[in-house]
């Protein structure tokens, strides 16, 4: 079975806010390229980022319905170490669905482990989490 996580996917992730007054780039938390590697029968590895940050990333994946991944993403920016961790799955293939199968999809949830320094000079703090989809790309 090839492993349906390998590959390249178009990141986006929002901040959890239910106010409907806000503008969806209002909550934009992150964007960028995901790439996973598949290291073995259960491990992967690759990185994500965009214009500026870049994280390498180690994790797993789980077989079931639906698929789960699961990694933590590591790296340098601007000098400071970023840590989060990510959980996601596979998005189910709908019956009749007419284009669904040639952009697969994975939807999660994603954390800041550790606190960095954020735009302004302020400080993004550890424990934000937001919601996350990736959409593949190659």
């Amino acid at each position: 079975m090839t492993n349906p996580f390998a590959g390249n996917w178009a990141y986006r992730s929002f901040l959890n806010d239910a106010d409907l007054s806000k503008a969806a780039n209002d909550l934009l938390f992150g964007a960028g390229t995901l790439t996973i590697a598949e290291e073995s029968t259960t491990e992967l590895s690759g990185t994500i980022g965009g214009p500026g940050w870049s994280l390498d990333l180690r994790g797993s994946f789980g077989y079931g319905a639906p698929m789960q991944v699961r990694f933590q993403g590591k790296g340098v920016v601007g000098g400071e170490q970023w840590m989060y961790d990510y959980i996601g799955w596979l998005v189910p293939v709908w019956p009749n669905s007419t284009d669904q199968l040639e952009v697969p999809a994975i939807v999660g949830s994603v954390i800041r482990t550790i606190p960095h320094s954020g735009a302004g000079g302020g400080t993004n703090p550890a424990g934000v989490v937001a919601s996350f989809y990736a959409a593949r790309a190659d």
